[in-house]
């Protein structure tokens, strides 16, 4: 097993990464400072639930743990103030307390929705994470950042709330479908552009065995990516400067998932049409050479992911990127790479460029205006 710390002083806590964890749960609970016998409302959705239950179940009550295990519907549709009020219902149902906890077993969707419960109920009880998806792996479950989505946007109502530790099997990695698991390398991708150009080159050395899911490998790149997260949400919690370079590619990514309708592009795929459009852009601005232009887009195509899309009208993406959680005194702000390794924030983009950009990625004949 291998751990993580994320450095944030009294919130300090710790990011476990191994296989076979989940059998042990309940121990690492007692480790992370929970007391057996202690309230434990665990939130997961009906297909964890359906996979995992049963052995989530068995674990706890090894430590005598009073628990229970609660399933929303999967998908964004779940991430909402009206789901939200039917866990608070829940959590008064059961009785939680000051003392209790929400394990958030799931992926992004669960992770955010439980940690927000967490974060607002009783004015916030202990949260701990327990991501069964890559990209909750290696994302939305560190760093502290919980919320739900709103009409005019996706995470628009949350938090900044830490868990009390990370507990990442590698394991549930062979339940999930072959998109989820390419959505979460593109996050991992991003690590190595904003911070890693060591890191860019091994993901690049080893995409094959990464998409045969080795755990060796997995281990590592899921540690690294923890690790350069944890260094960022150190020197930066809130999102008050640096922080803001974890959202290499989200700018025209959220964009994209929210107009095609959540659920046409998982996150990761729209993350890495983001991230091609972020680069493509900082090459116009005279900022990256062509050949790391490539290098990117080779990177994410190699791993299988999107770099195109299509049926959107370009406006749309432009009008929705005004709504995004980085603007800043009306003006759109854009993460956007010096090189492979290195990132800064650029705002006061044409429009005329964005557009120009977004016609080279949108496929010919497939509506996009």
């Amino acid at each position: 097993m291998e751990n993580v710390e994320v450095d944030l002083g009294e919130r300090s806590y710790e990011i476990k990464i191994g296989t076979g964890l989940l059998a042990n749960l309940d121990q690492y609970l007692v480790e992370a400072g929970i007391k057996t016998g202690t309230k434990l409302l665990v939130i997961t959705d009906k297909r964890v639930k359906q996979l995992y239950g049963e052995d989530i179940e068995f674990s706890l009550t090894q430590s005598n743990f009073e628990f229970r295990l609660t399933a929303v519907p999967e998908g964004e549709g779940s991430k909402s103030l009206e789901m939200a009020q039917k866990l608070y219902d829940e959590a008064v149902d059961f009785g939680l307390e000051r003392n209790s906890v929400i394990v958030a077993f799931g992926g992004g969707v669960v992770g955010d929705l439980a940690g927000f419960i967490a974060a607002t109920y009783m004015r916030g009880i202990s949260l701990v994470q327990v991501p069964t998806t890559l990209l909750a792996q290696v994302d939305s479950s560190v760093g502290g950042k919980v919320a739900v989505n709103h009409n005019a946007g996706k995470n628009l109502i949350g938090a900044f709330y830490q868990p009390e530790t990370v507990i990442i099997d590698l394991e549930v990695l062979t339940t999930l479908d072959e998109r989820d698991i390419k959505s979460g390398l593109a996050e991992i991708i991003k690590y190595g552009v904003i911070w890693d150009q060591d890191f860019f080159e091994y993901l690049k050395t080893n995409s094959e065995a990464i998409k045969n899911l080795d755990f060796e490998i997995l281990t590592k790149i899921i540690q690294r990516s923890c690790q350069i997260k944890a260094e960022v949400v150190a020197k930066d919690e809130k999102e008050e400067g640096l922080r803001v370079i974890l959202n290499y590619g989200h700018t025209i990514g959220h964009a994209v998932e929210a107009l095609a309708g959540y659920g046409e592009y998982r996150h990761g795929e729209a993350v890495a049409i983001g991230m091609v459009s972020a680069v493509k852009l900082a090459h116009k601005l005279e900022m990256v050479t062509e050949n790391e232009v490539q290098k990117q887009i080779e990177l994410i195509s190699s791993l299988d992911l999107p770099i195109t899309f299509n049926s959107l009208e370009l406006d749309d993406i432009i009008a929705k990127t005004k709504q995004d959680k980085k603007v800043q005194d009306g003006r759109v702000r854009y993460i956007l790479p010096n090189r492979i390794g290195e990132v800064e924030v650029v705002s006061g983009i044409s429009e005329k460029l964005i557009i120009e950009v977004l016609k080279e990625q949108c496929q010919e004949g497939l509506g996009c205006t």
